[in-house]
């Protein structure tokens, strides 16, 4: 048995009549209050840290580990104990506050117990419980949003994945000015950006470290044959399952630290922008996501890259309206769309959407290195920038190793679509054909 139990692991393990005996001496009202009682479910580093000497409870755990339960139980230990009544709810987007912190599984709500459950009220990004403490949403896209509150205690989610983490985590931190020992408690998978070295590294962080496999007893048999049996040992899997901060891959077109060297988060005036798809044409759960890149053409010669909308696994009809809305959001003049795979039903899935999107239909006549080489130099030269922290399209960036990795980075090639489209033209060296071009 993993040395990381929980209290119910461990009575589960006892003998029938032992386990038998101990359940029906509960009474009703006891049986009630261990339902919702944290710590006799949690493993031991799921419950908060003892001690005065931390700001930062920093949780860096694989998929699956239980990071949005434990985020979620402890701000709600904060509210009971009334160590916090001012506080803030920060995630990457504004949908993920609400669809995994407030509304999720393991949410908020979904954990509070029914004579302490608080009010969500969506409309004022606003939580609020029975004795009175507030919770306050806020997505750390718009880091600005975060100048003027005032809070005595934070939950931040997936703070490795954020876009403008700086910005986003030093104006939080000029609102923790409220209580006698404010708190934040963070909850992410691990990736090596300069911001989650600063954080590890800080003498007012207390770091937990968890891999997906210590909740095992708690997932779903097809999660840990498709997923964990299919990444387990790989790169990837040490990354999002193992919880590790690996370093770029030996063989990979790009490195880290000169994606950081070149990040910009005020680019100038756009001359193009477009929208890049390589598309996956199945929902078939072993199929490739769906690479969704948008970029742009400054005025003054060099590529930007503005956002990555990729989804992982998605219908045909779910990415071409991922597509559009990109274009759409960012006013784009065009969407490029590879055609290797799906053929003419890749662009009918753009027009299902919006049937005046210019499309530009590509396909592939070298491979993905050699398609992916010429971008790779424009980022040598220091001619493209990213627009703040694209964390999922950088991991694939230098992580994948042309001749050696088995995966498809489909981000990757949606970067290099886009980028050759803006600063090479559609039809460069014989890299890729134009197979029609529309609108």
């Amino acid at each position: 048995m993993h040395e990381l139990v929980s209290q119910a692991e461990l009575i589960a393990s006892w003998p029938e009549p032992r386990r038998l005996a101990f359940l029906q001496g509960l009474s009703l009202k006891e049986a009630e209050h261990l339902e919702y009682h944290w710590p006799f479910w949690a493993r031991p580093n799921q419950l908060v840290p003892s001690g005065d000497d931390w700001i930062l409870w920093l949780i860096l755990a694989g998929r699956g580990w239980g990071k949005s339960r434990t985020g979620a139980e402890c701000i709600r230990e904060w509210v009971e104990s009334g160590l916090c009544g001012r506080l803030a709810l920060v995630g990457r987007t504004a949908a993920d506050v609400r669809d995994v912190m407030v509304e999720g599984e393991s949410g908020l709500l979904a954990i509070s117990p029914p004579w302490f459950r608080p009010e969500w009220e969506p409309s004022k990004r606003r939580l609020s419980w029975p004795n009175g403490a507030i919770a306050t949403t806020y997505t750390a896209e718009e880091p600005e949003v975060f100048r003027g509150p005032q809070h005595d205690g934070a939950w931040c989610d997936e703070v490795a994945s954020w876009k403008y983490p700086e910005r986003a985590w030093e104006n939080l931190l000029f609102g923790l000015r409220l209580g006698k020992r404010p708190r934040i408690v963070g909850t992410t998978t691990p990736k090596p950006t300069p911001h989650m070295r600063e954080l590890i590294s800080d003498a007012t962080t207390k770091l937990t470290k968890g891999k997906t496999q210590e909740n095992e007893r708690n997932l779903a048999h097809t999660f840990l044959k498709l997923v964990v049996g299919k990444f387990q040992g790989t790169r990837l899997g040490r990354q999002e399952l193992d919880a590790e901060m690996l370093e770029d891959a030996p063989g990979a077109l790009w490195n880290r630290k000169q994606i950081d060297k070149l990040r910009v988060t005020k680019p100038p005036h756009f001359v193009r922008i477009v929208v890049a798809i390589d598309p996956s044409v199945s929902s078939d759960a072993k199929s490739a996501e769906t690479g969704i890149i948008a970029a742009a053409l400054g005025d003054d010669g060099h590529g930007y890259v503005l956002t990555d909308a990729s989804l992982e696994q998605p219908k045909p009809d779910e990415w071409g309206q991922a597509a559009v809305a990109t274009y759409r959001t960012l006013h784009a003049d065009r969407i490029i769309a590879e055609v290797n795979n799906g053929g003419d039903l890749v662009e009918s899935n753009i027009r299902a959407v919006d049937k005046n999107v210019p499309v530009t239909q590509v396909r592939a006549s070298r491979g993905k290195a050699v398609r992916a080489e010429p971008i790779s130099a424009f980022y040598e030269q220091g001619r493209v920038h990213h627009v703040g922290f694209l964390p999922a399209l950088e991991d694939q960036m230098v992580q994948w190793e042309p001749g050696v990795s088995s995966w498809s980075p489909n981000r990757v090639d949606a970067l290099v679509w886009a980028l050759t489209e803006l600063m090479l033209g559609s039809d460069d060296d014989g890299r890729m054909i134009i197979v029609n071009r529309r609108g």
